[in-house]
């Protein structure tokens, strides 16, 4: 089964230091807090090291990336 990388923020835990968005930008904006919006979950191959990087860098780990079957159900990106 071909899988892809996605990626999510927990929210809860997040404290808007926005790492992730200079580490990732073309996947991870800021919002009028500091907080991550993200323009899109699939990380394609080419950008794996990126984000793998920008979730190593949160300093509260709220940034994961994570394998997802293709194809799979996903839900919308938080904001």
């Amino acid at each position: 089964m071909n899988r892809e990388q996605e990626l999510s923020i927990d929210f809860a835990a997040c404290d808007g230091h926005g790492l992730c968005a200079e580490l990732l930008p073309e996947r991870i904006g800021l919002d009028e807090w500091g907080y991550p919006v993200l323009r899109d979950v699939a990380i394609p191959s080419v950008l794996v090291d990126h984000a793998r990087r920008a979730a190593a860098a949160c300093p509260v780990l709220a940034l994961r990336l994570t394998s997802a079957a293709r194809g799979a159900r996903r839900s919308a990106p938080r904001r």
